[in-house]
């Protein structure tokens, strides 16, 4: 673990500089120490990494990293991952993009949905918009994003990039590799939490 200023309103607390299995534990990890915590600051959990945001007339810098240093991952018990069924309409006017990564994969589109829906993945993070969640789990061919991004994505496509898989919550445009759609909310503002996803919940694609 390691603690590194950005700025005079934030650290950042990196876990290594690789995406892993251990990182992202430690990562949840430092997420729920904080969370149990009545802390005078934010924080936005990565793949490997915590950014704490703080306002240095509230609180100083010197009285977070004691509070990080109260921080013992063995300690943190774990809870039982939810794991959230998405049904989804795979190709077709739903996935314009799953020919192209079925033959990246070698597969046949029929089995290339087989392939994708195989996989349990897990919520690693949250970000570039509210409620879309990166999701780890995809072991098949890296996918390139396109060239020159779709000015108009559907709320709810199911997109591929690189080895990460994410759910599209608003139209919105978007350059990733559209291999099918839900027709499940993923983001609700008049809901508590409006978010459908979150960090370290677990999600499994259901064909349809």
């Amino acid at each position: 673990m390691v603690i590194e200023e950005m700025g005079e309103r934030a650290i950042i607390v990196k876990f290594g500089d690789e995406i892993s299995p251990d990182a992202h534990k430690m990562v949840i990890a430092l997420d729920r120490f904080l969370a149990g915590l009545k802390t005078l600051f934010e924080w936005i959990p990565s793949y490997a990494s915590v950014t704490i945001f703080y306002d240095p007339e509230v609180i100083g810098h010197e009285e977070i990293v004691r509070i990080i240093g109260q921080f013992r991952p063995e300690e943190i018990e774990e809870v039982e991952k939810e794991t959230i069924e998405v049904p989804v309409m795979y190709g077709s006017k739903y996935g314009p993009d799953i020919e192209f990564v079925s033959d990246l994969n070698k597969m046949t589109v029929e089995e290339f949905i087989k392939f994708h829906s195989s996989f349990i993945y897990e919520v690693w993070m949250m970000g570039f918009m509210p409620g879309f969640a990166y999701l780890y789990g995809y072991t098949g061919s890296k996918v390139p994003r396109l060239e020159r991004p779709r000015k108009y994505v559907m709320a709810g496509s199911v997109g591929i990039a690189g080895n990460q898989c994410g759910i599209y919550p608003f139209d919105s445009p978007g350059g990733w590799r559209i291999i099918g759609r839900t027709e499940l909310k993923i983001f609700d503002i008049h809901k508590n939490p409006p978010s459908l996803f979150d960090l370290g919940k677990r999600v499994r694609f259901i064909p349809i």
